[in-house]
C-alpha cells in the first residue's frame, strides 16, 4: 500500500485521505454511535473551571492605611541598657511577695520558634526565653519549675507590667529609652539586629526594595516604627504574632517580613523555601522587663543573669536553641550598670 509520510511514521494514503473535519452531522452521528456501544455510565459534565479567591488575613490584621506616624526616635536616657548592680540581697518587698506566693509569673509569647513555643511531644513550653526564665525561677524559689506563664502579645507587654499582672516579662523585648519611661529592664541577656525575612529568590534584600510594597510586622515592636520611619513608601501590614507575619509571607499577602533576625531563624526554620535577607537594620538589646519601682528584683535578676553568664549556663542554653541558626556566640552582652 502506497503512502506519505508524517512526523517519520508512514501513514497510508487511503487513511490520510480521511483526516479531514468531520461536518456537524457526522460529529452527532458519531456521538449517537459512541453513546450506544453498550456503554452503561451517564455522560460525564464538562468540568467547570473554579475562580481563585485570596485566603482571609489572621485575625487582628490591620493594613497600612489606618497606621499612624511612627514616633521620634527618644535618646534621653544616656545608655538604656544601664542597669541595677545586684548587691547580693535575697530579699524585698518584691522578691518577699514572689516567695510568699511559691510562683514567679512570666509573661511570654508563645508563638515564637526557638524562644518560646510548645514543644509538639510534650505540650509543654520551652525554648531560648524559657529556660532563662526557669533560671529565674531556680534562684528565687529553688525550683526552675515553679513557673506561672501569663500569654502576651508584643503590644500588651508593658500594660501586664505596669498592672503588675506579672512580675517578669521575658519576650525578646528590646530595650530603650521610650520604654524605659514606663517600665524598667535588666541588663542585656541576648543581642539581635533586625533584618528581612523574604521568599528565597524573590529579589527582595534591603528595605529600599520595599517601596511600594508590603511588609509585615506586629504592633508594640521597635521593628514596626523602625520600618515606618526608614521605608515610608512600604505598604505595613499588622497581624498579632510573628507566627501570623509567616502565614501572610507564605500565602503571598505581603513581600516581606521584617523584625529581629533572632526571631526571623525561628520563621525560616518553619519554612525552607524562606531565607533571612539582607543587611542588619538595626542593633537591639533584649533585657527582661520588670516593673517600675521594683528595684529589689530588679538586683535579684541581674544577679541570675551575672550567675547564668560566669558559669557557662548561657552558653549552653544559646548553643542549645541558637547557635544552629545564629552561628556561634563569642559571649554573651556584658552587663552595664548604673551605680
Amino acid at each position: 500500500m502506497s503512502g506519505r509520510s508524517t512526523g517519520g511514521i508512514r501513514v497510508p494514503q487511503r487513511l490520510s485521505r480521511l483526516r479531514r473535519p468531520m461536518t456537524a452531522g457526522l460529529v452527532g452521528l458519531a456521538v449517537a454511535v459512541s453513546a450506544g456501544c453498550g456503554s452503561d455510565t451517564a455522560p460525564v459534565a464538562p468540568a467547570t473551571q473554579g475562580t481563585y479567591v485570596e485566603p482571609p488575613l489572621p485575625s487582628g490584621a490591620v493594613p497600612a492605611q489606618t497606621q499612624t506616624p511612627p514616633p521620634p526616635v527618644n535618646d534621653s536616657c544616656g545608655d538604656p541598657t544601664a542597669s541595677l548592680r545586684p548587691n547580693g540581697i535575697k530579699s524585698g518587698p518584691d522578691i518577699d511577695a514572689i516567695r510568699a506566693r511559691g510562683r514567679l509569673l512570666v509573661g511570654l509569647d508563645p508563638g515564637s520558634n526557638l524562644f518560646s513555643f510548645r514543644d509538639p511531644t510534650t505540650g509543654m513550653l520551652t525554648g531560648f526565653d524559657v529556660d532563662i526564665a526557669r533560671e529565674l525561677a531556680r534562684d528565687l524559689l529553688g525550683n526552675p519549675d515553679s513557673i506561672e506563664y501569663r500569654i502576651l502579645g508584643s503590644a500588651d507587654r508593658e500594660q501586664a507590667l505596669q498592672e503588675h499582672t506579672v512580675d517578669v516579662v521575658v519576650k525578646t523585648m528590646t530595650i530603650n529609652c521610650d520604654r524605659r519611661q514606663r517600665v524598667t529592664f535588666s541588663t542585656s541577656y541576648l543581642q539581635s539586629h533586625q533584618r528581612l525575612l523574604v521568599v528565597k529568590d524573590s529579589g527582595i534584600g534591603t528595605l529600599a526594595d520595599l517601596a511600594g510594597k508590603r511588609v509585615c510586622v506586629v504592633p508594640g515592636t521597635t521593628s514596626l516604627d523602625l520600618v515606618r520611619r526608614e521605608q515610608p513608601a512600604a505598604s505595613i501590614l499588622t497581624v498579632p504574632s510573628w507566627a501570623d507575619c509567616l502565614v501572610v509571607l507564605q500565602q503571598r499577602q505581603v513581600e516581606a517580613v521584617s523584625t529581629d533576625d533572632t526571631l526571623l531563624a525561628g520563621l525560616a526554620v518553619q519554612d525552607p523555601a524562606t531565607a533571612v535577607a539582607g543587611p542588619n537594620l538595626d542593633t537591639e538589646q533584649y533585657g527582661i522587663g520588670i516593673s517600675k519601682g521594683s528595684d529589689d528584683l530588679v538586683r535579684f535578676v541581674n544577679g541570675t543573669l551575672e550567675r547564668i553568664r560566669s558559669d557557662g549556663t548561657w552558653n549552653r542554653l544559646y548553643n542549645r536553641w541558637l547557635a544552629g541558626e545564629l552561628g556561634d556566640a563569642a559571649i554573651p552582652p556584658p552587663p552595664k550598670y548604673q551605680d
